[in-house]
């Protein structure tokens, strides 16, 4: 496979880049492909192939960054719980 290096994004085209990465689930470098293959015609769909964890969140749903920390904290608590109950 064959490697390329970009320099030169703009903050609005890097900005979108992440947003899309984020949405997707996916890397930047599968972002920018996906942008990419788009541009220049090889998706006929509005869509690139999606890999693994993409392809599968749309069945799973998503949990936003505050959601995950608030899940983290509720299972640390529960934890320290336990631990309590132990001695």
């Amino acid at each position: 496979m064959t490697q390329l290096t970009l320099r030169g994004f703009d903050p609005e085209l890097e900005r979108r880049l992440r947003a899309l990465a984020r949405r997707n689930a996916t890397s930047l470098n599968q972002a920018a492909l996906q942008l990419m293959r788009r541009g220049a015609g090889l998706v006929t769909r509005g869509r690139a192939p999606s890999a693994g964890g993409a392809a599968l969140a749309r069945f799973a749903g998503r949990m936003t960054a505050a959601e995950a920390r608030a899940i983290d904290r509720v299972i640390s608590e529960s934890r320290e719980a336990d631990l309590d109950l132990q001695t």
